[in-house]
């Protein structure tokens, strides 16, 4: 699997992996207070990338796409964003990520969040990634938990979400409890899991 920068041109790929888990992914995606369900939805997909463009250019957030290679094509599976990156004395980002339900429990989004964090401590300098999440959603706890992400306790109504604000659990790591990089503990857990070579499942 790969991380690489969203572009214009996966439009009609993006769309199509959108509709197809519509209602995979409403209970998870934030809304905005004070208007209707359906007026609060998520920009189009032509204004979300001009949006992350801007934040990437103003160096607050990194906008990627998840891909899975099948054959001799890398199919996008999901997105991953970098936000709220955070320099002087914080260093901290938070991550977000969202995958086809075809292809969650493959060890994919695990992946690409310990490749995302990797880059986030050893390439931007930063020092702390955090994500939060619902309480009620065990797909993506699985994925923190399997990462070895610290939860930090409850953020009450923190986000949102379908019509209404949503309490999600915070969860942490600092680049001092990963000093061989997320990425290698990840493969390295993985590999002993499961008796294989990690590398060969990519």
């Amino acid at each position: 699997m790969g991380l690489r920068p969203i572009r214009a041109r996966d439009a009609a790929e993006w769309r199509a992996v959108r509709a197809r888990n519509a209602e995979w992914l409403r209970p998870w995606e934030a809304t905005l207070p004070g208007e209707s369900f359906e007026a609060g939805r998520a920009p189009s997909f032509r204004s979300m990338v001009r949006i992350l463009r801007r934040q990437a250019r103003a160096g607050t957030s990194l906008p990627f796409v998840v891909t899975y290679r099948e054959g001799e094509r890398d199919r996008l599976v999901g997105q991953l964003t970098v936000g709220g990156i955070t320099l002087g004395s914080a260093r901290w980002a938070q991550i977000g990520y969202w995958i086809d339900r075809a292809y969650a429990g493959r060890g994919i989004i695990p992946t690409a969040v310990a490749m995302a964090t990797d880059h986030c401590f050893f390439v931007l300098g930063l020092h702390r990634i955090e994500i939060s999440i619902r309480p009620e959603n065990t797909p993506s706890l699985r994925v923190v938990q399997k990462l070895g992400f610290r939860e930090e306790g409850l953020r009450p109504r923190y986000l949102h979400i379908e019509g209404a604000w949503r309490d999600h659990l915070a969860f942490a790591l600092t680049r001092e409890e990963v000093p061989e990089g997320l990425l290698t503990r990840w493969r390295r857990m993985r590999g002993a899991s499961s008796g294989v070579d990690v590398d060969s499942r990519q």
